[in-house]
């Protein structure tokens, strides 16, 4: 991820998106019925406002993930709700891959021709795609594979087959829309490693579609959560369980256990003028729960390093408020 050391233009920019459904529905934006609650709208217009007013970015290398688009939406520059059929098809087949809940593999295709298959409607000659497609399936490693079919395969192997398909095309963007809520727990956390590893070895731009709050605090660098169409913070999973923006929040983050997810530099202070700093010495972007063992096993306050710069102290109480009420 770009992080906070961010240049340049945003790769994808969303502003002022408004879905509403429903008779007349164009109709609402602008009025005084925009303003109505949820039930209110529904009621006095027989509409339902999907979302409302959102806007967001998302930056080069990031893993942006949404909990819950009319108005503007741009990626890599271009205006999305503006564009026409042929556009589209464009943005599509260059700009931004998807990788769906359910699968969308072709039956009749075989693994590695379904890998290729963007390359295919984009022109690319027949050996140039299929050694593309060897090389995702490899970075996937689904590499023994290729001949088979996909009702050949796992479900778990079938998702795979459809991220390598997303990877093949070399996206701007790839969009996960609730990609493993078909898959069993098991099968799911293994993909959701392989979706951290394969970013953090491409640096892919990827925007994530959820409703399971682990999955998010897991995979996203931001994650925007929604309520009735808005959204009602936008942050970082250690902002989100840290600082919840409100009392719906709160709820929803209430069962996360906090060690699990705060780093030490959420919880650190500024090392004092002339403290003594030869207690062991930590990344700031470790987790609290991996800093136990090292807080526990010394007298001396835990250093967090940026590098080799120390960039603040934490002590063991600061690490117990952190755990507070867990499990509650």
């Amino acid at each position: 991820m770009t992080g906070n050391g961010r240049v340049g233009e945003p790769l994808i920019a969303a502003s002022g998106i408004w879905k509403i459904f429903g008779p007349k529905a164009d109709r609402i934006i602008g009025t005084s019925d925009a303003e109505l609650s949820r039930a209110a709208l529904r009621e006095q217009t027989g509409c339902v406002a999907a979302v409302r007013d959102v806007s967001f970015e998302v930056w080069p290398g990031e893993v942006f993930v949404v909990m819950g688009l009319s108005g503007s939406i741009r990626i890599a520059g271009q205006d999305v709700t503006a564009a026409g059929p042929a556009e589209l098809r464009e943005l599509r087949r260059h700009s931004v891959s998807m990788v769906f809940q359910h699968f969308g593999l072709l039956a009749h295709r075989r693994v590695i021709d379904n890998v290729a298959f963007g390359l295919e409607i984009r022109g690319m000659p027949k050996e140039q795609r299929l050694a593309r497609a060897r090389d995702l399936l490899a970075l996937v490693g689904l590499e023994d594979v290729e001949k088979q079919f996909p009702d050949q395969l796992s479900g778990g192997m079938q998702q795979r087959v459809g991220v390598a398909r997303a990877f093949a095309t070399s996206p701007a963007v790839m969009l996960y829309d609730e990609p493993f809520s078909a898959l069993d727990p098991l099968i799911r956390r293994d993909m959701q490693d392989e979706v951290c590893r394969l970013q953090e070895e491409t640096g892919q731009t990827m925007v994530f579609i959820t409703h399971d709050l682990p999955e998010a605090l897991r995979l996203g660098d931001r994650i925007a959560i929604m309520r009735d169409g808005a959204i009602v913070q936008l942050g970082t999973p250690e902002e989100v369980v840290g600082s919840p923006a409100d009392e719906y929040v709160e709820n929803f983050v209430r069962d996360v256990p906090r060690s699990h997810v705060l780093t030490l530099r959420w919880i650190m202070r500024e090392a004092e003028p002339d403290e003594i700093l030869d207690g062991p010495r930590l990344d700031v972007r470790c987790v609290v729960r991996d800093a136990v063992p090292a807080l526990a096993g010394s007298e001396r306050p835990v250093v967090a390093v940026d590098g080799d710069r120390v960039v603040g102290v934490v002590d063991r109480t600061a690490a117990l408020q952190a755990m507070a009420g867990e499990g509650g």
